[in-house]
């Protein structure tokens, strides 16, 4: 066995090697949990028929129990995330309207705004003149309206 240089406690070789050893553990633990998984899936097949069905019944209803806790806690946490983010809304809407009010014109000046936005509305408007927008169904009664 060829040995390196022991590198700092806190290098990288040694952050791998901790990483190395958590995922040896996890493998460990995932094997175990196979093997019994294997154990009573052999002692299912030494059951009944109808005992095996019930069985696995009884397994599917467990397993759609706690995929249903699951989705229950991330709706819990969604519900959270969705009012906080209302009240966050909130808080941004006022301080636009703040922010608006600080920045409006003086009243000379709004109706002048006003006017101009008026006058491009209208500007707006002419450049559509001749143009009908209907749905294909209305087509006959709209063909009916325009020669009388």
């Amino acid at each position: 066995l060829l040995r390196l240089p022991e590198a700092p406690p806190h290098g990288p070789r040694r952050e791998h090697e901790e990483e190395l050893e958590a995922l040896k553990n996890q493998v460990d633990e995932l094997q175990e949990e196979m093997e019994k998984q294997h154990q009573a899936f052999l002692q299912t097949l030494q059951l009944s028929p109808e005992v095996q069905v019930e069985f696995g019944l009884q397994q599917e209803i467990t397993r759609l129990t706690n995929e249903n806790l699951d989705l229950k806690e991330l709706l819990e946490k969604l519900e959270k995330n969705e009012r906080k983010l209302k009240k966050q809304l909130k808080i941004y809407m006022k301080r636009v309207q703040d922010f608006e009010a600080s920045q409006a014109p003086a009243p000379a000046e709004r109706r002048w705004h006003e006017r101009s936005m008026q006058a491009a509305v209208q500007r707006k408007e002419k450049d559509f003149q001749g143009m009908l927008e209907y749905h294909k169904e209305d087509e006959p009664l709209l063909i009916r309206n325009l020669i009388t």
